[in-house]
């Protein structure tokens, strides 16, 4: 409150008269725009109302700010390209053979190294390697390369339906969703005991097809002799051994099919028998 004096008249006479003051509120320190906590080494200003602190740009965040982020060493790297701040460039100088690419100096491919060689169907690059990426890459089994990428295998427009085993093709899937073996085990003469099949292409692959399976084999023959590849051996048309048992006027047996017709028979003289072994998973 301030007092104020009147003079009146000629005589020296004072009055006191009371006049109002506004109180004004204190601003905080956020609103003054003190918003740290504190300061690296103490460095900035400290709000005189509290205990925030308005700390100096550093020499870091301001070249940041301003674009300078490029150490510009390192492979492929000649150094920075124009003015420095902090150490740091805006954009670098690369070396022959290396082209400044998105932030970074790259190495100068040509066009023809274009494949990452990743992914499903994809056993990495063929040859040398550009900047991480080939001009082919190498396929997974089943698998070849065309048009660009790795596709499953087509051979005489079977695509995909080829069973492997260590590398090589074992097997072509039929349309009753099983794999026949495509080498052959031969001829066996088995005996009464042997109602499954003991051999196998690969180490625990491989079981003699039931008679229903071996009648899906059957009526697939022709496509299955027709795909599969120079590695394996076409199914004859004679008679093979199945899983099924058969019963006839000499007991029962395991059935055998003749591919030549679908014919399923159950023999006898099993024991002195001849039939191909032909298994499938």
């Amino acid at each position: 409150m301030k007092i104020k004096f009147l003079l009146l008249g000629t005589g020296l006479s004072f009055l006191p008269l009371t006049v109002n003051a506004q109180c004004v509120a204190t601003q905080d320190c956020a609103t003054l725009g003190y918003t740290e906590t504190s300061c690296n080494g103490g460095k900035g200003v400290k709000c005189p109302f509290g205990n925030k602190w308005a700390c100096l740009a550093t020499e870091e965040s301001v070249c940041t700010k301003n674009g300078f982020k490029y150490t510009c060493t390192g492979t492929g790297y000649s150094g920075g390209s124009g003015d420095s701040c902090g150490g740091k460039y805006k954009k670098c100088s690369c070396k022959s053979g290396y082209k400044w690419d998105n932030g970074s100096c790259k190495k100068s491919c040509s066009s023809s190294y274009k494949y990452s060689c990743s992914g499903t169907g994809y056993s990495g690059g063929s040859g040398s390697a550009c900047d991480g990426k080939y001009t082919q890459c190498n396929c997974a089994n089943g698998y070849e390369w065309t048009n660009g990428s790795c596709q499953k295998e087509s051979l005489n427009g079977a695509q995909g339906d080829f069973y492997y085993c260590n590398g090589e093709i074992a097997g072509i899937k039929t349309s009753g969703n099983f794999y026949v073996n495509t080498k052959s085990l031969g001829s066996k003469n088995l005996d009464d005991s042997q109602n499954a099949c003991s051999y196998s292409v690969c180490s625990g692959g491989g079981r003699l097809p039931s008679k229903e399976e071996a009648l899906i084999i059957y009526q697939q023959l022709n496509n299955i002799n027709r795909n599969i590849p120079n590695s394996g051996d076409k199914i004859p048309a004679e008679y093979h051994w199945t899983s099924s048992s058969c019963t006839d006027g000499h007991g029962t047996y395991p059935c055998m099919i003749q591919m030549s017709s679908g014919t399923i028979y159950g023999h006898g003289f099993y024991g002195n028998r001849n039939g191909f072994v032909r298994c499938i998973w």
